[in-house]
């Protein structure tokens, strides 16, 4: 597994991890969680040859800082619960770097998706923090975009307890195997 890391920039440190060598995906684990929450995923999905970035921030900007920092030109972008959020900010003010839109659970309230371009929605069954019906509703505004994948007898915390099967729904929708 990846070591964490500081990122000095502005009077702010952001600590990451990345892992894995190949296309990026950038992760923001959700608030208050630590950055280890998605560790075993994003190792997980590192294993098909891809490189995945946690990072622990709140602000869309540290996302494309961190990935300036590693020289990653262009990403997916995602993040679980309130880093989804984070995600889809920064998705929306750099969408030309930005390959498609992960989101682990979707938070009801939230940045609109950039125009054009693809997310993968992977939700859990029982998520009472962001229950599937967000995932429907955010469907149902991007039809033909927004593809659904959904983790069943899972809570919020998914990510952590259905690592493999998430990883799967990541790898096949991105077809990274």
């Amino acid at each position: 597994m990846s070591d964490r890391q500081f990122f000095e920039l502005q009077g702010r440190t952001i600590e990451f991890a990345a892992e894995g060598k190949g296309p990026a995906l950038a992760l923001v684990v959700d608030q208050g969680a630590d950055l280890d929450a998605l560790a075993t995923l994003s190792h997980l999905v590192s294993q098909a040859d891809f490189r995945i970035v946690r990072i622990q921030t709140h602000n869309a900007e540290d996302v494309f800082d961190i990935l300036d920092h590693l020289d990653i030109a262009s990403a997916w972008i995602g993040g679980h619960g309130r880093g989804g959020v984070t995600a889809r900010a920064a998705a929306a003010a750099h969408h030309e770097r930005v390959n498609g839109v992960l989101l682990l659970g979707v938070e009801a309230h939230a940045t609109a998706l950039p125009e054009g371009i693809p997310v993968l929605v992977v939700q859990a069954s029982d998520d009472d923090v962001t229950p599937p019906a967000n995932g429907e509703a955010l469907q149902n505004s991007a039809p033909g975009l927004v593809s659904i994948v959904t983790v069943e007898g899972a809570g919020h915390r998914f990510p952590e307890t259905h690592a493999g099967e998430t990883a799967w729904a990541i790898e096949d929708y991105l077809d990274w195997d």
